[in-house]
């Protein structure tokens, strides 16, 4: 593996601790993240004034010359395809993509190739600046294979460790478009006795609850009150279908980001999503409420109906606020079609 080497001086007024000076005043171009430099400083690649220096804290003076060596990014081990993207947004830290329902983000066990990262290891090329010594896209989170929607991707390691702090202080705002069984209505009683559900102005319910993998079944996660990983979902009425209401397109949107996380709630509220098939379970419409082509489209559905609508954050490298949107799919705005059709 080659290597090279950054050499620049260190500013004027410089931080106390060398990590903090280097993470200042490191050329922009070469995409090194805080927590980068303080590995390459553990390893004993980072010189001042031609000496090593492998203390983070070590203080640096106004002047002092810096060189790091860095490992040039290897080629991952996953390997390129060329699938087509829908690419909403794309410079030189990271990549915004429209998702398809039935692309796997990552390659796993049961999906080595024909996913998200085969596709831009392809599309990025060399565009890829590394992500932690490896020339991969940076997946700091991830949709469901069947959900469709918004996902933003790291190409560099500053922005890489960027999105994974924002993510992680859940102040990203995301949100989702879904179709729900019933009606989640403050006014129904029966949402009032479900343990974890709660209401706030504005006729918004609020699920609050922990959520683990399921003891019994590897592939479900389930709520918990006690253990597990704190998870809240809030979710509000967009628009009701059927007469009486037997179904609900429904805005949620995440204050944690858990596994599957508005698929377990939104079915442990009694609400689960139309053609999930882990937690959302088929149920029979009213041929009273729905028409015989509406209830066929949603007996057909192949998918869970979710779709990730809105994805903003703050851009890592430029500080500039940035807000997406995807308008619904062709497969649920089909499937909304039916549920508007009036009974004859």
């Amino acid at each position: 593996m080659g290597t090279r080497l950054i050499e620049f001086h260190i500013a004027a007024t410089p931080p106390p601790r060398l990590d903090k000076a280097l993470a200042r005043d490191v050329p922009a171009e070469e995409n090194l993240s805080r927590t980068r430099l303080a590995r390459l400083i553990g390893e004993g690649a980072v010189k001042v004034d031609g000496a090593v220096v492998d203390d983070p804290k070590a203080r640096i003076v106004e002047g002092a010359q810096v060189g790091i060596t860095v490992a040039e990014a290897e080629d991952s081990h996953i390997g390129p395809e060329d699938i087509p993207l829908e690419v909403v947004f794309e410079d030189d830290d990271l990549i915004v993509i429209n998702k398809p329902a039935g692309m796997v983000v990552h390659p796993a066990p049961g999906s080595p190739n024909g996913t998200l990262v085969n596709a831009l290891l392809h599309h990025c090329g060399d565009d890829l600046s590394g992500v932690g010594g490896v020339k991969r896209p940076g997946i700091v989170h991830r949709i469901d294979k069947e959900t469709s929607g918004l996902l933003v991707v790291a190409k560099s390691d500053a922005a890489h460790h960027g999105l994974a702090a924002q993510f992680e202080a859940h102040s990203v705002e995301r949100y989702y478009r879904a179709v729900c069984y019933g009606v989640p209505d403050a006014n129904e009683p029966r949402l009032r006795g479900i343990k974890g559900v709660s209401f706030e102005p504005g006729n918004i319910m609020r699920l609050t609850t922990q959520l683990a993998r399921h003891k019994t079944d590897r592939q479900k996660q389930a709520v918990l009150f006690h253990g597990g990983r704190h998870a809240v979902t809030r979710a509000r009425i967009v628009e009701v279908f059927g007469s009486p209401g037997g179904l609900s397109l429904i805005e949620c949107w995440l204050e944690t980001g858990r596994t599957h996380q508005i698929r377990v709630h939104m079915a442990h509220a009694g609400h689960g999503l139309v053609g999930d098939p882990v937690y959302g379970g088929k149920r029979k419409l009213s041929a009273r409420a729905f028409t015989p082509e509406a209830a066929e489209a949603v007996r057909a559905f192949p998918r869970q109906a979710l779709h990730a609508a809105v994805l903003g954050f703050v851009h890592p490298v430029s500080g500039e606020t940035l807000r997406f949107e995807a308008p619904l799919p062709q497969d649920m705005a089909a499937l909304l079609e039916n549920l508007r059709k009036p009974l004859k």
